[in-house]
C-alpha cells in the first residue's frame, strides 16, 4: 500500500456574512483539495490568503514515538 501524504494549508477567508476568519488550518494532498474541503465548511466564502505550512516531524509517527519525543 502506497502511503498518502497530506500537507497542511492555512487560510484567511471572508465568510458570506462578511466576517473575516484567520488561521483556518486544513490538510489536503494539494491546495486544491484543501480549498474544496474549506468550501464544504464555509460555503460561498472568499479566500483572502492561502499558505502552505511548513511540515515538522515526520508523517506516520506511532503513538509510542510521539510519547518518547514529548517525554524527552
Amino acid at each position: 500500500m502506497t502511503p498518502v501524504f497530506f500537507t497542511k494549508f492555512s487560510f484567511r477567508i471572508r465568510t458570506r456574512t462578511g466576517a473575516v476568519v484567520d488561521h483556518l488550518t486544513i490538510q489536503g494532498r494539494d491546495e486544491g483539495e484543501a480549498q474544496r474541503k474549506l468550501r464544504q465548511m464555509y460555503r460561498d466564502c472568499e479566500v483572502l490568503e492561502a499558505r502552505r505550512l511548513a511540515v515538522t516531524g515526520r508523517a506516520g509517527a506511532s503513538f509510542e514515538e510521539v510519547v518518547d519525543l514529548l517525554s524527552g
